[in-house]
C-alpha cells in the first residue's frame, strides 16, 4: 500500500511537472504581453504630487499642498494593476470523460496553470474553488509560483465527494465569498441547469469569462451499433442503439439546440465565452481570446 501511494506520488508530480514546463512555455511566448493589457485593474490610487504645469487638469490639484507652498500642486494617480483571479472548476462526474488526448479534468488543470502562471507573472492573486453539485474545495487567492502548482495538484490528483453538477451553488458562494471585482474564470461543460441568474449577478459583478469544455464525442456521435451508455453522473445506465438514422439525427438536433441556447445566454449578459476542445489544441481558442480582449482595449 506504501509502494502505491508513493508511486502515485512520483506519477502525480511528472505530471504536474509536464504541465508546467508546457503551459510556462505558452504563457512566455503568447500571452506575457497580452494579460497586462486585457485585465484592467481595480481602480485608481493615489502615488504622488508634483508641481502644477500648464495643460495639467486643474480638478486634480490638491489645495492642501497648494495653500502651503503658495503655488499649485497637482495629485498623481495610478492605475492599481494587482488583481484578483478566481478559477471556478466543474469537477463533476461529466468532466471525468474523455476521447482524445486528455480527459476534460486534464484540460481544466492545464487550461489552470496556463491562466495561473500569467497571473503571477503578472503579479496578481489566483485562487481556486472546485465544485459538483457541492462545493468540494475553496482555496483563498494568493500568489507566487508554489501555489500555482499547489492549484494544478490540486485539480489533478482531487477525488470529488459528489457527481452532479450545481454552477449556480458555486457562483452564489463566489458572491458571498468575493466582495470585491476580480477576474472570474468559469471553466465547465455547462452539463446543467438552472444558473442563469447567480451568472447574470456574477457577470455584473465580475469581470465573468466562461470556458466551455467539450469531447469531440459529445458533439458527432458515431454510428457503432448497440452501445450500453453510463450517465458519469447519475450512475444510470442505457442500452442505446446508434445504427440508426433517427439517433444520430436526434443527437445533432439536441446538441445543436443546446449550443445555439448556452450560445445566447452569454451574448444576451455579455460574457465573453472561449470553446475548449479538451482531447485537441486548447491553445489556440486561447489565443483567438486574448488577442480580441486586447484589440478591444486597444479600441
Amino acid at each position: 500500500m506504501p509502494e502505491a501511494k508513493e508511486r502515485l506520488s512520483r506519477e502525480l508530480l511528472k505530471k504536474v511537472r509536464k504541465i508546467e514546463i508546457r503551459t510556462t512555455r505558452m504563457v512566455n511566448e503568447v500571452f506575457s504581453g497580452e494579460y497586462h493589457s486585457i485585465f484592467k485593474g481595480l481602480g485608481m490610487e493615489f502615488s504622488e504630487v508634483r508641481e502644477y504645469q500648464p495643460g495639467d487638469d486643474i480638478r486634480n490639484i490638491d489645495w492642501n499642498v497648494t495653500a502651503r507652498f503658495g503655488h499649485p500642486y497637482l495629485k498623481i494617480f495610478r492605475e492599481e494593476r494587482e488583481l484578483v483571479v478566481m478559477l471556478l472548476v466543474d469537477l463533476s462526474g461529466s468532466q471525468r470523460f474523455g476521447t482524445g488526448e486528455r480527459f476534460k479534468t486534464e484540460a481544466a488543470a492545464e487550461i489552470t496553470a496556463v491562466l495561473s502562471l500569467a497571473a503571477i507573472k503578472n503579479n496578481d492573486k489566483v485562487g481556486l474553488l472546485v465544485y459538483t453539485d457541492r462545493i468540494e474545495k475553496f482555496i483563498p487567492p494568493r500568489k507566487g509560483k508554489n501555489h500555482v502548482l499547489r492549484l494544478i495538484r490540486e485539480i489533478l490528483y482531487f477525488r470529488p465527494e459528489g457527481h452532479g453538477t450545481k454552477t449556480a451553488l458555486a457562483l452564489e458562494h463566489l458572491l458571498r465569498v468575493t466582495k470585491k471585482k476580480c477576474v472570474v474564470f468559469l471553466i465547465s461543460d455547462f452539463i446543467d441547469s438552472g444558473y442563469e441568474k447567480p451568472l447574470g449577478i456574477a457577470a455584473r459583478k465580475y469581470d465573468l469569462i466562461a470556458m466551455k469544455l467539450s469531447d469531440s464525442l459529445e458533439l458527432t456521435f458515431p454510428r457503432a451499433g448497440l452501445l450500453r451508455l453510463f450517465d458519469l453522473e447519475t450512475g444510470t445506465e442505457r442500452l442505446v442503439d446508434t445504427s440508426g438514422a433517427k439517433f444520430k439525427k436526434h443527437i445533432e438536433s439536441r446538441v445543436g439546440l443546446s449550443r445555439q441556447r448556452f450560445a445566447k445566454m452569454m451574448s444576451k449578459m455579455g460574457i465573453d465565452t472561449i470553446y475548449i476542445p479538451a482531447g485537441g489544441d486548447y491553445s489556440r481558442p486561447l489565443i483567438r481570446f486574448f488577442e480580441m480582449r486586447a484589440r478591444r482595449a486597444r479600441r
